[in-house]
């Protein structure tokens, strides 16, 4: 370990997948998902001199062998075609391609790709013991599905890796997606796989794309009671959305017991984002990734895989919020007060608002929400709904032990 300004300690098992090529995945200028929040993120933490070198892998692009793994080879073929503008209007749109979600551009299978190739390559390093934990800001496309493009992903990352782990580690996985959108297209691929434990906690479908994520929504055949949801009603705060994370994860993670976990990290949520109805702030932001670390530990010997997800205010959140998850990796996160100066002055003019100069948001972000008690109460109840399954059999297994003893 080494010393480094500022008086922190730097672990050396923990990997940072980054290359400038992750803003070639961009679809047009006014588009809300923009990869220059992974820069900024990069940025910052150099910065703060919390990034080292030889910490920093470049990613590969997957091949399409690997894509094949979850995607079908005819929309592979379309992906290639579209950025090539060599694909038919109408055949584009049977594939989710061409919409205004999920714009047309050029090179866009190369692009893809490779933010795929990012996550194997965490992947890689990590179960292959380079590494306990990665971390690869520019994944986290979960709303992809097996022949189309939706919500703002083409090909869906998380899902390829997870398909890959079982092929080539034979491990089991829990996959935890803390983005304000349902992680739809990671839930139904694995919707009757017992090998895959599926968790999401998102603001509720009733107001939100992609509308699915209910709380009945809990595996098929096999795979039934592998999958959890816990849907969040519009305007949570803070405290309520923690209590739901931390109670929801730890049961999950008890009852399933997995090899290694996969962690999404939408940081649409908080209250700044334009597109979402929730209102957390760094509160929830910091707090997300120490569980996930914890848990990690606790069950899978460190073996712990973080990628990006959502996020739209690109300047006043994504980078605070994705920072604290390599600060929590590397054991730094207790981190506050004003963010550096060098990275502020660099960036500001750039900016269309004015960038928050603190790691920590002010009390008083937002006016107090009417409505906080019957919301804290209603997200209470669908956590007991979520976790009634594996409550239930826990009950029954200590009565059974109870009686045998």
């Amino acid at each position: 370990m080494a010393e480094f300004a500022g008086g922190f300690v730097m672990k050396k098992d923990c990997v940072f997948i980054y290359s400038e090529d992750f803003l070639r995945y961009k679809f047009h200028d006014a588009h809300p998902f923009n990869q220059l929040r992974v820069k900024l993120t990069y940025d910052l933490l150099r910065a703060m001199n919390a990034l080292e070198d030889e910490q920093i892998i470049e990613p590969r692009i997957a091949t399409d062998e690997e894509l094949a793994l979850i995607h079908d080879q005819t929309y592979i073929e379309a992906v290639k075609a579209a950025g090539k503008g060599q694909l038919p209007e109408h055949t584009a749109l049977n594939y989710g391609l061409g919409t205004e979600d999920t714009p047309i551009f050029p090179n866009m299978h190369e692009a893809s790709a490779l933010l795929v190739g990012s996550t194997l390559t965490a992947v890689d390093y990590v179960l292959s013991g380079k590494a306990k934990h990665a971390l690869n800001l520019g994944g986290g496309l979960h709303h992809g599905f097996r022949g189309k493009a939706s919500g703002f992903c083409v090909y869906n990352d998380s899902a390829v890796a997870i398909k890959y782990i079982q092929e080539k580690y034979g491990l089991r996985v829990l996959y935890v997606d803390t983005d304000a959108h349902h992680g739809d297209g990671v839930q139904w691929a694995f919707y009757d796989d017992p090998n895959v434990c599926t968790f999401s906690i998102h603001e509720t479908g009733r107001y939100l794309f992609p509308g699915t994520g209910n709380i009945n929504e809990r595996g098929h055949g096999a795979g039934y009671g592998y999958s959890f949801n816990i849907p969040v009603d519009a305007f949570t705060e803070d405290e309520s959305w923690l209590d739901a994370y931390t109670q929801a994860l730890r049961e999950i993670a008890d009852f399933f017991r997995p090899d290694v976990i996969l962690t999404q990290n939408g940081a649409d949520a908080h209250y700044y984002d334009p597109l979402t109805h929730l209102s957390l702030t760094m509160k929830t932001y910091r707090e997300v990734p120490k569980l996930a670390h914890q848990i990690a530990h606790e069950y899978c010997d460190g073996r712990w895989i973080a990628v990006g997800g959502g996020g739209y205010d690109i300047w006043r959140v994504v980078p605070r919020a994705w920072a604290f998850i390599w600060l929590e990796m590397t054991e730094q996160s207790n981190v506050s007060g004003k963010l550096p100066e060098s990275w502020l002055k660099k960036w500001q003019s750039l900016s269309p608002i004015p960038l928050p100069q603190e790691w920590d948001d002010p009390e008083s972000l937002y006016p107090p929400i009417p409505r906080k008690a019957e919301i804290t109460e209603k997200n209470a109840q669908t956590v007991e709904k979520a976790l009634y399954l594996i409550r239930s059999q826990r009950q029954q297994t200590n009565g059974y032990q109870s009686n045998h003893f």
